[in-house]
């Protein structure tokens, strides 16, 4: 009974990125409105925004986003280390994506990478299709997740 109440706070979160996933892809598509009709002499001409006036793209690798891959790193970490103490002391992996690797410790750390290597790749995806802010939301959404599946596993020990 208990399983099924973490697979619904799971699924939740899922969901969630699903959804976040799905509008980020509409909003590429959104744009600035079409130019109106120029004369031929101004259609050569090049946008002169100054610079002074856009704003200032962050790198990828700031140190926001740096503290939050090491935090989802640390978590993930942590949760290899729960999930492991718990199988080998006859519990079972509820994540059943998980559960394929969960046969051994060498399985469950390929998890853990895979993990961290998953979300550092979308939120380079994100950063790349100028989604600031959603790039570090997928950091978030993961280290909630990890966090939850952490303080499942310490309470049922």
């Amino acid at each position: 009974m208990r399983s099924s109440r973490f697979f619904q706070i799971l699924a939740g979160r899922i969901v969630v990125l699903v959804l976040t996933c799905f509008v980020s892809t509409y909003s590429v598509a959104q744009g600035p409105s079409a130019p109106e009709a120029k004369s031929s002499a101004e259609a050569f001409t090049f946008d002169r925004t100054p610079t002074a006036q856009r704003p200032p793209a962050h790198g990828f690798w700031d140190r926001k986003n740096g503290a939050l891959f090491i935090a989802s790193t640390a978590l993930g970490a942590a949760d290899f280390a729960v999930t492991r103490a718990n199988l080998q002391n006859g519990g079972r992996e509820l994540n059943p994506f998980v559960r394929v690797f969960g046969k051994s410790t060498p399985g469950l750390a390929m998890n853990l990478f895979g993990q961290t290597a998953g979300v550092i790749g979308v939120s380079y995806l994100f950063h790349k299709t100028g989604h600031h802010k959603i790039e570090r939301i997928s950091s978030l959404v993961n280290i909630g997740a990890s966090g939850a599946a952490v303080a499942y596993g310490l309470k049922h020990r």
